[in-house]
């Protein structure tokens, strides 16, 4: 069983890590394809001019992320191609006249889809959000500052006395943020207070804004009628506590599938306390949990093809069948967590909704195949 496992294990490792960096090269080369129109170009936010290796170290940042996203595609792939190479050759018919169940077949085939997880999970949850990060915070030293969205980042926080509603229009390569502006309100919901700041450093417990100022309205009590006395005040540097982390602020610079499990928790209890919707966190968090388990999936999906008697078509059939499964899943997936957050739908659902219906498909396949030869 050990020599059967190691044969089986090391064809399906050594054909996906060659499809795998056949992806990688075609995605390096379109990424620097369009980091060319950048070279050679600075912005008085940065500290020199963003030149040829600046854009290969960025894309080469890009890889891990490259990866996570291909991995499931790329198991199903390559375990299709091996797994109808050896029917086709006859070895699959060979070891299972010398006694490889079907059953002992689908636990080998679990153990390395239980690698893969892991080397996904490892891949989505610790290095792809470093790498975005410093990629993003690279270009941001050569370009200037990266600017979140067109309106800016959109953040809110609340308890029992005051409510903000924080605008960062955007975050410089040193982590310090740009273009700050909190609204304090009254628990009544009246403005009490606007500052601006030109920038803003994250401490311990509270940020420290640079350049502030700040708009402070008072209203006479019971009369409503008289308009706001506005008071403006000017500071070098203002403290803001807040329990608001640079993790935080970075949700709205990276996108969701890019942040690690932990932070996409930490954000969507941060939304929940604030009463905030958390609808999208919620799925892309689950999304994060059930996308390891698509390389197990896919594993099972492509075991079926090992029970096939091979009389006109040829392997690179099969191998195509394979790659429109895979792009099938990925479609899905995607399409799924899109209607999920639209028509609100569970996250844990919608989440399992893609990986429970190809694990069911991939056991009826290996079923049927299984017991009919």
């Amino acid at each position: 069983m050990k020599i059967i496992r190691n044969l089986i294990y090391k064809e399906i490792a050594k054909t996906v890590g060659l499809i795998a960096l056949g992806f990688i090269v075609l995605f390096l080369f379109f990424d620097f394809v369009d980091e060319l129109s950048k070279i050679g170009k600075s912005s008085p936010f940065g500290t020199g001019t963003y030149g040829l290796w600046q854009a290969i170290a960025y894309v080469l940042l890009l890889i891990p992320g490259h990866l996570y996203e291909l991995l499931p595609i790329v198991v199903l792939i390559g375990a299709t191609w091996v797994m109808a190479r050896l029917a086709n050759s006859s070895e699959f018919t060979i070891l299972r006249t010398v006694g490889l169940s079907p059953g002992q077949s689908l636990q080998l085939i679990l153990g390395l889809g239980a690698i893969f997880m892991m080397i996904t999970f490892v891949l989505g949850d610790y290095i792809t959000p470093v790498t975005s990060r410093t990629g993003q915070l690279l270009k941001a030293k050569y370009l200037g500052k990266i600017s979140v969205a067109q309106n800016g980042a959109w953040l809110k926080e609340k308890n029992e006395t005051q409510n903000f509603a924080i605008n960062v229009a955007a975050i410089r390569a040193n982590n310090d943020l740009a273009g700050v502006q909190i609204y304090e309100f009254h628990t009544d919901g009246t403005i009490k207070s606007i500052t601006f700041a030109n920038s803003a450093s994250f401490k311990e417990n509270f940020w420290l804004l640079k350049g502030a100022q700040v708009k402070t309205f008072e209203t006479q009590k019971n009369d409503l009628n008289t308009p706001p006395q506005v008071t403006h005040q000017t500071f070098r540097k203002l403290e803001f506590k807040t329990s608001i982390t640079s993790s935080m602020v970075g949700v709205a610079l990276l996108k969701p599938e890019k942040m690690s499990t932990i932070d996409l928790y930490q954000y969507m209890r941060h939304l929940d306390k604030n009463a905030q919707s958390a609808q999208l966190y919620e799925i892309e968090f689950w999304r994060k949990i059930f996308y390891p388990i698509g390389c197990v999936v896919m594993l099972i999906l492509a075991l079926p093809f090992a029970y096939i008697h091979f009389r006109t078509k040829s392997i690179s059939t099969y191998v195509f069948i394979g790659i429109l499964v895979g792009i099938s899943f990925f479609v899905l997936n995607t399409l799924v967590s899109y209607f999920g957050n639209v028509n609100q739908w569970s996250p844990l659902l919608t989440a399992a909704m893609p990986s429970l219906f190809y694990s069911i498909v991939a056991l009826a396949a290996f079923s049927w195949q299984a017991l009919r030869r």
